[in-house]
């Protein structure tokens, strides 16, 4: 690799939200929050470097070269035409989620997303004074690969209350990455019901051979007037902290509601960190992300072979995209919580219990692989040992 993912980057005693989420743990393995432990690519580290030496901090004025590089990176790479009078820059995906439900429903709707789910969804649905129902996807027992149930979906969308659907592609926490012909039936279920669509893609680069994102808003006409996409480059290019995100809005109607949401929030300025990370992402970095891609592939591959060997009961739902592992825990017999804080106790290795994506999360955990390769190691190293002496 031309790259070097496997140095190990001190996080811990800094102002990591993940690294510092139990100080009084020397021996804290943190692999729960949805950032990565990898230095980003350097070209946004230097395209930061020149903006601090620049060294004036004021308002930031979002230029044409911050557009043609959202604009040209998903057109070459994704075929998704997108007009630059369409984007609405924020400071993130979750604001920009809020936003929209902000603009296209009203207190008391019904909003429908797929669980287990994005747990930020469920606050940004109740902050704004709605209502969740859920369309439980469908595991196969056999292979753990999750489904949508349409008929289901039908049902649901069908309710005269329910008015929004936030569809997540690839989905987060089970690692699905939406076919174009599921996102069709999606779409065209919500069409048919009259319900808006948020599609948050921001997961929307980390995919793996065999599996191909599909923007939501690139299926038809009628689908993309009929949506919002959320897109950033935080999650593959690990800038989270930048506060950075776009809305692609399906139409003249739909931008201007959103952007009038999107003032009210005071959700409209973002810094000139995050705009220079996005340029550099986008224009300078498609090599970096392609190996790192394949070096969180291989950490996936790792914790499954030494799964299948040592704890076979304990199922790891197939990866198609995401750096997200989602495991079975039903054979501890606990529930998602007992068994994390009970790992955590016993062991320091952190993650996150299935309860807080929702319905169909109870009995499951997830786990981030983006991380070094002996962290990886040692992980498993500690979730194995814990889990045999459940059963000795």
């Amino acid at each position: 690799m031309s790259y070097d993912f496997d140095t190990p980057v001190d996080r811990s005693g800094g102002d990591s939200y993940k690294w510092n989420a139990h100080n009084d743990r020397p021996d804290l393995l943190p692999m729960w929050v949805a950032d990565m432990d990898f230095r980003t690519a350097p070209a946004i580290i230097e395209a930061l470097r020149r903006r601090v030496d620049h060294g004036v901090f004021g308002y930031t004025s979002v230029g044409a070269d911050y557009y043609d590089a959202v604009i040209n990176w998903f057109s070459s790479r994704h075929g998704w035409v997108i007009g630059r009078s369409q984007i609405i820059y924020t400071s993130g995906v979750v604001p920009a989620v809020s936003a929209i439900i902000k603009a296209m429903t009203k207190p008391g709707d019904k909003i429908v997303t797929q669980t287990p789910a994005y747990n930020c969804f469920f606050s940004s649905i109740r902050n704004n004074g709605c209502r969740l129902v859920a369309n439980e996807l469908v595991r196969d027992p056999q292979t753990g690969r999750y489904t949508i149930d349409f008929d289901e979906l039908d049902r649901i969308t069908s309710d005269p209350d329910v008015t929004l659907m936030i569809l997540c592609n690839p989905h987060n926490p089970t690692g699905r990455v939406w076919t174009p012909s599921e996102l069709r039936r999606v779409g065209e279920t919500c069409l048919r019901n009259g319900v808006f669509v948020i599609a948050d893609e921001i997961h929307c680069e980390l995919t793996f051979d065999g599996y191909e994102y599909t923007p939501y808003a690139s299926i038809s006409r009628e689908l993309a007037d009929n949506c919002a996409v959320c897109i950033s480059p935080s999650k593959a290019f690990n800038t989270a902290g930048l506060q950075i995100a776009n809305i692609v809005a399906g139409t003249p109607e739909i931008y201007r509601r959103i952007d009038r949401a999107i003032n009210d929030n005071e959700v409209c300025d973002v810094n000139p960190f995050g705009v220079a990370a996005t340029i550099a992402a986008y224009n300078e970095s498609a090599v970096w992300l392609a190996e790192l891609k394949q070096y969180i592939w291989e950490n996936y591959q790792y914790l499954k072979v030494q799964l299948e060997q040592l704890a076979p009961d304990y199922q790891l739902t197939p990866l198609e995209g995401t750096y997200l592992a989602w495991m079975s825990i039903r054979p501890s017999g606990m529930n998602a919580d007992q068994f994390c804080r009970q790992l955590l106790d016993a062991t320091g290795l952190m993650l996150n219990p299935g309860e807080m994506y929702g319905q169909g999360g109870e009995e499951f955990v997830r786990l981030n692989l983006a991380t070094q390769h002996s962290r990886i190691i040692d992980a498993t190293e500690r979730l194995t040992t814990f889990i045999s002496r459940l059963h000795c």
